[in-house]
């Protein structure tokens, strides 16, 4: 049940099932019950006086003192009143209405509306132990109004019939209303457990898409800042050296505003490709890492490279782009934080053992060993960082489930070494 279908039909609910509190609002539907219940119990009260008032009355009223019917009469329009306040205390109720049970013909029905109620409204063990004790008050109600005409047991047996209706009626419709409140609480933690996944997904994608913006613009912006520094330190340079670099500098932007846009657009796109939209061009993999190497290369870093993969036409796209990625954030580190050393790049492996990406570099000199990412002291040209390229690498590897090792090996060099599974 949704919150739209209640708000459209609630005057057609119980206040128990729009308001589930202890002081619910009646709804158009509690008014027209409570009314029918009110008319039909003052209904029976005035049967039963008139009935009192005949010379030959139908009903056990010519069995007692005479007395008797006036107070049971004034006792039921009192009972009738109180029906309109059984909701808020029935089981109260229905131990006050107990001595009018002893003696009453014409509180009979307003006597079976209050133990309906209490079935209703209370559980079960409360509901039986009313039921109970208003049965103990038939041996008292037949030895004041004793049956001229029927037998006992038939009385008995109709008045049991009776109480026994009320309280299986009593408890359907509160299985019922239970069975409603769970659904409806259901489908209420249903919906918040969609809406939590919801976020969730969404903070997981803005987090992968954070991750690619860092691996690269971080790549490329390194390569503008080595250029830029190269024609800051030397003046006396060529104007075809100036050009030559300047273009340089120039591919190397566009390039990044190219990344920079297809990164963007992926928060922007639709589940479909629109049509005549310009197609997304494909994510770098393994093959695309010999590319990489050559731009590193043409900015001036020193870079070996050792490629000892087999079989890499059947190479999952999802792992040759994590190698992709690894080998990215490990030159881009290099050039950050050790420029001009050597930077060795190998890579080894073969389906159903695993793939290897391991990058070292000699550490640079006057850095101090305060962990990955260390600047070079009193380096005014610093190019800077966010400090969590190698934490992005961590979670790319761990998802894919592999192993990540980075630190100073036993060399004194900086090595990040990446192993990624490969399935047979």
């Amino acid at each position: 049940m949704t919150s739209t279908a209640v708000s459209e039909h609630s005057w057609l609910l119980p206040g128990t099932l729009t308001a589930p509190t202890a002081r619910a609002r009646r709804t158009l539907r509690d008014w027209f019950v409570d009314s029918l219940c009110f008319l039909a119990a003052l209904g029976w009260a005035l049967v039963a006086w008139e009935d009192s008032l005949s010379a030959e009355p139908a009903l056990a009223l010519n069995a007692g003192p005479s007395w008797l019917n006036e107070v049971d009469f004034l006792a039921s329009l009192v009972l009738c009143g109180a029906l309109w306040v059984r909701r808020r205390w029935p089981v109260g109720l229905a131990l006050a209405s107990l001595p009018l049970a002893l003696f009453s013909v014409s509180g009979d029905v307003a006597l079976l509306i209050i133990l309906f109620t209490v079935s209703v409204h209370r559980p079960f063990p409360v509901a039986a132990s009313m039921f109970g004790v208003h049965l103990l008050a038939i041996p008292i109600y037949l030895r004041l109004r004793p049956e001229p005409v029927r037998s006992l047991w038939l009385v008995v047996g109709w008045i049991l019939l009776c109480l026994g209706a009320m309280l299986a009626w009593g408890m359907f419709v509160r299985a019922r209303r239970q069975l409603v409140v769970s659904l409806r609480e259901r489908a209420h933690r249903a919906e918040a457990e969609q809406q939590l996944r919801v976020t969730r997904a969404r903070q997981l994608e803005r987090t992968r898409i954070a991750r690619e913006m860092h691996d690269v613009l971080a790549h490329r912006i390194s390569l503008l800042s080595l250029h830029a520094g190269a024609l800051e330190f030397r003046p006396d340079a060529s104007s075809e050296e100036v050009a030559r670099a300047a273009g340089v500098i120039r591919g190397s932007a566009h390039a990044a505003l190219r990344d920079l846009r297809e990164v963007i657009g992926v928060l922007r796109a639709e589940t479909g490709v629109a049509e005549g939209a310009e197609p997304e061009r494909p994510q770098p993999t393994l093959v695309d890492v010999p590319t990489l190497i050559s731009e590193s290369r043409a900015a001036g870093v020193r870079v070996s490279l050792v490629d000892q993969v087999a079989e890499r036409v059947e190479l999952p796209p999802t792992v040759g782009r994590s190698v992709y990625r690894i080998v990215q954030e490990g030159l881009t580190n290099a050039r950050k934080h050790a420029p001009g050393v050597v930077v060795d790049v190998r890579l080894t492996g073969r389906r159903g053992d695993g793939l290897t990406v391991e990058i070292r570099n000699p550490w640079p000199v006057g850095v101090a060993g305060q962990g990955v990412g260390s600047p070079a002291a009193g380096s005014g040209a610093d190019i800077p960082g966010a400090g969590t390229g190698l934490v992005g690498v961590a979670e790319r590897v761990g998802l894919a489930g592999g192993r990540l090792e980075h630190g100073r090996d036993a060399a004194g060099h900086f090595r990040l070494a990446a192993w990624l599974p490969w399935p047979a």
